[in-house]
């Protein structure tokens, strides 16, 4: 079955040319089937990018899924026009008393600020909170990860040296995951970060299991058994271009930044680059949506229903970690 989208969203007509099924809003209506329920929480700039790149990884399973923009109501963004957002994205609280099978959260440009000075913050703290009770299965990406860990138990994220921007080779950690069916034992994955979340602050939670993780570019995923989550701290959902795009931005910017790693033939920008990891990140989403059909109840008002709290809570305060980044 294919992907349920905005008959006008941009992202249509893009997917459609790649081969991508994508059903129109009314042949959705008429097919007797209940549709896996996504809210996407996009947070990146370029949302129409971002919407773009998980609706294709989404649409690519044999379920029926309907996809839902979600803003924040607390920042506006400046960077996607206007009209786009009014048109295709909805502020959360308009859906707070629905029930979603699954929520995506993307990462944000906010990774060397501290969590609690990002303006939405409070929001999306509020979000996490609400997805308890609302939603089966949480999936999030790069900062949303860093974030949700924060928020329920308090894990710390550390300032890297510099940006840390390629694609690296990984590990299969725990092959008997769902999550991982039919993967490699190595795999490649795109990394663009800041900041990382250290194995050591994982390993304090029992239910916190470690997927999968790099030598160089350390931990890549984690799975919450508590709270139903997938947390992806790297980009399997990338374009061919996207790291391309992101150094050539911040070169313009004036940044201090290193050609991407493993990334362009040769190492000279100059070279288109060679998509490596996009049957992975095809599959992971797959095995995330399949996993959550298989756990899902008939009755959608049945979502979050007798969900158990955490078997571990946020590590004792440490005064030496007020701060988002330590030394």
């Amino acid at each position: 079955m294919p992907i349920n989208i905005p008959d006008d969203l941009p992202a249509r007509q893009i997917l459609e040319h790649e081969g991508v099924l994508v059903i129109r809003e009314h042949e959705a209506i008429r097919q007797d089937i209940r549709p896996m329920r996504i809210a996407l929480l996009n947070l990146m700039p370029e949302k129409i990018k971002t919407e773009t790149q998980i609706a294709r990884v989404v649409g690519s399973t044999p379920l029926q899924v309907e996809m839902t923009l979600l803003k924040t109501s607390s920042y506006t963004p400046t960077t996607t026009p206007l009209e786009h957002m009014l048109a295709f994205y909805v502020p959360w609280a308009a859906v707070a008393d629905e029930k979603f099978d699954g929520l995506i959260v993307t990462g944000a440009p906010v990774e060397e600020m501290e969590f609690e000075d990002v303006d939405y913050w409070v929001e999306l703290t509020e979000i996490f909170d609400w997805a308890r009770a609302n939603v089966s299965c949480v999936f999030t990406l790069c900062w949303g990860g860093q974030a949700a860990l924060y928020h329920y138990y308090g894990v710390p994220k550390f300032r890297l040296e510099r940006k840390l921007s390629g694609v690296f080779e990984h590990r299969v950690v725990t092959p008997n995951s769902a999550l991982l069916r039919g993967f490699a034992d190595t795999f490649e994955v795109p990394v663009s970060r800041y900041t990382e979340t250290r194995r050591a602050d994982i390993e304090k939670f029992p239910h916190l299991t470690i997927l999968a993780e790099s030598a160089v570019s350390g931990l890549c995923l984690i799975e919450d058994r508590a709270l139903n989550h997938v947390h992806m701290f790297n980009h399997l959902e990338y374009d061919t271009d996207t790291l391309a795009n992101e150094y050539r931005r911040d070169i313009a910017a004036g940044g201090d930044i290193h050609v991407p790693e493993n990334y362009f033939p040769g190492g000279d920008p100059e070279h288109p680059p060679a998509n490596s990891w996009r049957a992975h990140g095809h599959l992971l989403f797959a095995n995330w949506i399949n996993s959550m059909y298989q756990n899902a109840p008939f009755d959608i008002s049945e979502v979050g229903k007798g969900r158990t709290a955490p078997e571990a809570t946020k590590p004792p305060s440490d005064p030496k970690v007020s701060k988002l980044f330590r030394d």
